[in-house]
């Protein structure tokens, strides 16, 4: 069975990532890269390989929309 300060480690560090980016801190998108990473050690631990496709898919939205948010502050300070 897996520790259950497992579930606290994962849940925590991708509620932060998700309050960070939402307030468009660029800590925020990079945390929640990092927390993929997490979920890649729980799924080898727990022998849940599914959880590398959810990984991979959540890490590229949140590279996705951190490149998005990049561009659109340029611009923004660009036009200023």
């Amino acid at each position: 069975m897996t520790p259950f300060w497992w579930s606290i480690l994962l849940t925590v560090v991708g509620i932060v990532g998700m309050k960070l980016a939402g307030r468009k801190n660029h800590w925020g998108w990079f945390i929640g890269m990092a927390a993929q990473v997490l979920w890649i050690i729980y799924a080898t631990v727990t022998a849940q390989y599914g959880f590398y496709l959810s990984a991979l898919l959540y890490g590229q939205t949140y590279a996705e929309n951190w490149l998005r948010w990049r561009a659109e502050k340029r611009k923004k300070d660009a036009s200023v």
